[in-house]
């Protein structure tokens, strides 16, 4: 799969989300790379091949009245789309893997812990 269709599921993903979340998410950078860089690998506990995405940056229940009160970069998402084609043997189940992984860390944009974004992925299947 090209980069830009890669990329085009995930904006697909990310349209179809309803208007009450999509209209909460703010000051966030959806990339997509081949591999998890070294420093973001430091920040979880799993193999350069194992890691499907990474949120980094403060979840939205932790932003405090000064959030946005001085310069602040964008929140990251990123999606390792080396990692999520190699664990998928269909271009039908590599979107919907690509659907899952951006739905997960949106999860965990909103707050919720690793526990609370299975259980609400395992209730959208």
């Amino acid at each position: 799969m090209t980069r830009e269709q890669f990329e085009e599921i995930a904006q697909r993903a990310f349209d179809s989300l309803p208007d009450t979340f999509k209209h909460n998410v703010e000051n966030v950078q959806i990339v997509v790379e081949d591999y998890p860089s070294d420093d973001a690998l430091s920040r979880t506990r799993s193999g350069k091949r194992g890691l499907l995405g990474l949120y980094q940056g403060v979840p939205l229940p932790h932003r405090g009245t000064s959030y946005g009160m001085y310069p602040v970069g964008p929140d990251k998402i990123s999606l390792y789309q080396k990692n999520i084609e190699s664990t998928c043997s269909t271009s039908e189940e590599t979107e919907r893997r690509i659907v899952e992984v951006l739905f997960h860390e949106l999860g965990h944009y909103f707050g919720m812990n690793e526990r609370e974004v299975r259980e609400a992925l395992r209730d959208f299947e």
